[in-house]
């Protein structure tokens, strides 16, 4: 079940990745589910979202844990 959570949390950040704030707040329920291997790779599809969308740059302060 956890690698599904991590595709819907895929899903959810390219739906919200509009908006830096709610984009923020899903990265942070993001941190609390998903195992740790599983944020690395979240890590990288969230540099490849930055590419596209510089102002998400903030949100990776969540990331580094």
């Amino acid at each position: 079940m956890a690698r599904a959570m991590y595709e819907y949390t895929k899903t959810v950040l390219s739906k919200v990745s509009f908006d830096a704030t709610l984009f923020c707040k899903e990265v942070q329920k993001a941190v609390r589910r998903l195992l740790p291997y599983e944020l690395e790779e979240l890590r990288i599809f969230i540099q490849s979202l930055i590419n596209q969308n510089p102002e998400l740059n903030q949100c990776l302060i969540y990331l580094k844990t």
